[in-house]
């Protein structure tokens, strides 16, 4: 009787909650409805000098383009930015779901483009300062490299996935 009660709750729910994954660590709503062809950002990653940027195209074969953008030439990064289709994130490979974006279409109300970003720690213990942030300086980096002693950097890698009728121009 018990067993036939929990199916019947669970063919109540909806279907999302029965095919969630993992929660992001970080949860926003959907982003501003973008128009064709407009390039925007969609998240920054300072720990990678990178900025993904996208557009949604207007064309069925590839209907959003999402592009790895370095911030700055000079920017040291703390973290790698990874081909999602070499590494294949996942919370069964050590990684992180960060972060998804939501980003409708303005000239398709039913097409959004979706990017899951993906970070995969480290391992070593980041330590903070009196203001709470972790400061890497200069002269203590180079006793560290000099003795071979660098630690391996955390990982980051997105993914995309369109959602919804493309719109045609």
């Amino acid at each position: 009787m018990k067993a036939a009660s929990v199916l019947l709750l669970l063919a109540a729910l909806p279907m999302p909650l029965l095919a969630a994954g993992p929660k992001p660590e970080i949860e926003r709503p959907a982003a501003a409805a973008q128009a064709l062809d407009a390039v925007h950002t969609v998240r920054q990653i300072p720990e990678a000098c990178t900025r993904i940027e996208g557009r949604f195209t207007g064309t069925a074969a590839q209907p959003y383009d999402m592009q790895l953008v370095r911030t700055n030439p000079q920017c040291q990064p703390r973290a790698v930015f990874l081909d999602a289709s070499k590494v294949t994130p996942g919370e069964a490979a050590g990684w992180k779901l960060n972060e998804v974006i939501d980003i409708p279409s303005a000239a398709c109300g039913s097409q959004r483009a979706r990017i899951e970003v993906w970070r995969k720690p480290a391992g070593q213990k980041v330590e903070l300062d009196g203001q709470g942030r972790n400061r890497v300086y200069l002269e203590d980096a180079k006793v560290q490299a000099a003795a071979g002693r660098l630690a391996a950097l955390p990982a980051y890698s997105a993914r995309l996935f369109v959602e919804g009728e493309a719109c045609r121009r």
